[in-house]
């Protein structure tokens, strides 16, 4: 019927989902913030994606997957019209025998969680696709073409969803879609990158050194596990602590006033400084990634055992925000640092707006105004 009618079959096949979606009614929750401008929240999504080891290991594996493994799909109705017989009957047969992978890969995908650590899971479909590619570059045969790429697409499945639940089950809610966001665009740049490289060495080399070439990053991304391993699942709790309360302030405070600036005031003993700034360090890095500016620590010259966390934020709706963002994994450096602190009660907070009582015309150097006489 020929390739017009196969894309209008499919186009179809789309109707029933886009009917599912208009007639879904989510419950959406209340909202307790200010809604965040779009730059600042791309930014935050940024931010924290840099800041979160986990996420970032995740999509440089993913990244390399995708440039990689792509090689077989964009080079496959090559290898199909090479053969002798070869056209879109064969290709299609060639794929089908990839999806049928993709299945097979989604309905053993639980019981391999069980039993395989997520790192190996991952190695094993990058040999897969390794293994694939030097079956097509250096075999004729179309049964062991099929053969190859079955595993593959088995591979594909197996290591995007796992890639796709790291990135959620390493990620708290308010920033998760844009975790995603950031996960789709490392995979599929990488695959857009693939495609292109492999298709000018196939141009240029010919196909058969192309998946050969594809092979040597497939087997790299398996190898580099060693260093850049994939997290397992459950290892941080990222449910909000949602112990946050606003304070009442005694100043007229919008919104969008700002910047503010918090202190907080800790009494630490001299013999717990050393495990006191192990955990200011993750408290930095907790900060930071949770749109804070500006850190730093701070200790009193007369008064050693006195030291000050001090950070900056925009707006009084971004630390409000700041502090909504707070999981319970983070909670863990906050009690310990509370147990530190020897003074009466928990370490004082000190939420200050910075006011500059100085004209910009008044705030230059002394040189040139003094007069000589």
């Amino acid at each position: 019927m020929g390739a017009a009618a196969a894309f209008t079959v499919n186009a179809l096949s789309y109707v029933p989902l886009l009917g599912a979606l208009y007639l879904w009614r989510p419950d959406i929750p209340k909202r307790t913030t200010a809604r965040e401008p779009f730059g600042s929240a791309i930014q935050a999504g940024l931010r924290y994606v840099a800041l979160s080891p986990n996420l970032v290991r995740v999509m440089i594996r993913a990244g390399l997957f995708g440039f990689s493994a792509v090689s077989i799909l964009a080079l496959l109705p090559l290898v199909a019209k090479s053969h002798p017989d070869g056209g879109s009957l064969l290709f299609g047969l060639l794929l089908g025998c990839y999806g049928l992978g993709a299945i097979f890969g989604a309905m053993v995908n639980p019981y391999i969680r069980e039993r395989l650590a997520n790192e190996i899971i991952v190695r094993i479909s990058f040999a897969a696709f390794a293994l694939a590619a030097l079956v097509l570059a250096f075999t004729d045969s179309v049964w062991l073409h099929a053969l190859a790429i079955f595993p593959a697409g088995a591979g594909w499945v197996l290591a995007l969803s796992l890639f796709n639940v790291s990135v959620q089950l390493s990620t708290p809610r308010w920033v998760v879609a844009r975790a995603l966001a950031l996960y789709q665009t490392a995979t599929f740049g990488g695959m857009a990158a693939g495609s292109w490289v492999w298709g000018s060495i196939a141009s240029s080399y010919g196909i058969d050194a192309a998946l050969a070439c594809a092979a040597v990053p497939l087997l790299l991304g398996a190898a580099l596990g060693h260093w850049l391993s994939v997290p397992e699942f459950g290892s941080l709790n990222l449910d909000p602590i949602n112990s946050f309360r606003e304070p009442q302030l005694r100043v007229d405070l919008r919104g969008r006033s700002g910047p503010i600036m918090i202190m907080i005031d800790y009494e630490i003993d001299q013999n717990d400084v050393p495990q006191f700034l192990d955990l200011m360090a993750q408290r930095r890095t907790i900060r930071r990634r949770d749109g804070a500016r500006g850190w730093a620590l701070l200790r009193d010259l007369e008064n050693p055992n006195h030291w000050s966390e001090s950070y900056h934020i925009a707006t009084w709706d971004d630390y409000v925000r700041h502090n909504m963002r707070r999981t319970k994994s983070d909670a863990k450096v906050t009690e310990q640092l509370a147990a530190l602190h020897r003074g009466e009660g928990g370490p004082p907070v000190h939420r200050m707006i910075e006011r500059h009582s100085v004209g910009p015309e008044d705030d230059l150097p002394l040189i040139g105004k003094l007069e000589v006489p």
